[in-house]
């Protein structure tokens, strides 16, 4: 039996954000500089970019370089934000009106300073995926099969907005018109479709690497695209819940501070409560309490019921902080220690 996409739940939380459009200005600065943050460090990681989220935000929001990182990476943070600046400048735009001029463009950014001679054109070699038996198109059919690409863009084609943006992320990958850089320019796009539909972007979380391109490559080989399809809209209704509830929060803070909210995470279902972070670090609640009151650790969301939640990664922090404890270093000087490691 064939399997059919059922979007009707992602057409429902559309509407109810189109509701609520327009945004405040703080509301949607907040959240496009973290998605500015957050597709660059995701997307970047699938690639094989070691930059943390931390380091990534670091790197673009501050012009900072970190230590025992390369050139590349750093270069591949700035210049994954310069694309997401720039796909922002064609949303007022038609799908229809996507041009190739534009596709060169964001991939011209993507590898600037990395590959300058390879950026912005198409490939005129073979190129094999790292550790998969796709076989990709004969160069010399590259600008023919783009052809037929834009073509089908520009097409009546009937599809849901999001089936649609996904389908021309799976296209683009399967013609993989560029040397390098294919990946991050196809999401980029099929976040670019979405939001000229009104949509917000889908993240591709680092986690969901591997199922991701196990996805991809069973479609290619001529398999299902249905677990495709399904992480592609998954994505989509992350971002949606992302949206709807950072407008619920920023309007209850509004309300008592006048304050916006800014989105910190965006994967709820792999935070930790405060018992669980104290277990995960083998040490006590009221332990955890005092450490996140002197800023050593950081919370990242707040539950409606008042739970703060944590990352896994303040696991490894509470196992730092108690090593440096045991070198008798106090509580300012772990704090100072911390923030003089972010800055590098």
């Amino acid at each position: 039996m064939l399997y059919v996409m059922d979007y009707t739940k992602l057409t429902s939380k559309k509407q109810k954000l189109d509701y609520l459009r327009p945004f405040p200005i703080n509301f949607e600065k907040n959240l496009y500089e973290w998605f500015r943050v957050e597709l660059t460090y995701t997307s970047n990681a699938i690639e094989g970019n070691t930059l943390t989220r931390r380091e990534t935000a670091i790197v673009i929001e501050e012009g900072l370089t970190i230590g025992g990182k390369d050139l590349r990476e750093h270069l591949e943070a700035k210049n994954h934000a310069l694309a997401w600046d720039f796909i922002n400048t064609l949303i007022k735009k038609r799908p229809s009106q996507l041009s190739e001029k534009d596709v060169f463009t964001i991939h011209e950014i993507i590898l600037k300073g990395i590959e300058d001679e390879n950026a912005g054109c198409y490939r005129n070699v073979p190129v094999r995926i790292s550790g998969s038996t796709v076989v990709m198109p004969n160069p010399r059919k590259v600008p023919e099969l783009m052809d037929k690409f834009f073509e089908w863009i520009t097409s009546k084609h009937g599809l849901h907005p999001v089936a649609f943006a996904g389908e021309a992320h799976y296209r683009f990958v399967s013609i993989h018109p560029f040397v390098d850089g294919n990946g991050r320019a196809a999401r980029l796009i099929m976040n670019l479709l979405l939001m000229m539909h009104g949509y917000p972007p889908a993240i591709i979380r680092k986690g969901d690497r591997l199922p991701y391109l196990k996805a991809l490559e069973t479609a290619q080989l001529g398999g299902s695209k249905t677990d495709y399809e399904k992480i592609i809209a998954k994505a989509v209704e992350r971002s949606l819940d992302i949206y709807l509830k950072a407008f619920k929060g920023n309007r209850a803070a509004s309300k008592t501070s006048g304050q916006s909210v800014v989105v910190e995470n965006i994967d709820s279902a792999k935070l930790l409560k405060i018992g669980e972070l104290a277990k995960a670090a083998e040490t006590s609640v009221s332990t955890i309490r005092y450490w996140t009151k002197e800023g050593l650790l950081e919370v990242v969301e707040t539950t409606n019921s008042g739970y703060q939640l944590y990352s896994p990664e303040m696991a490894q922090q509470c196992k730092k902080i108690k090593e440096l404890q045991e070198k008798r270093l106090t509580i300012r000087e772990i704090r100072m220690k911390f923030l003089k490691e972010e800055k590098l």
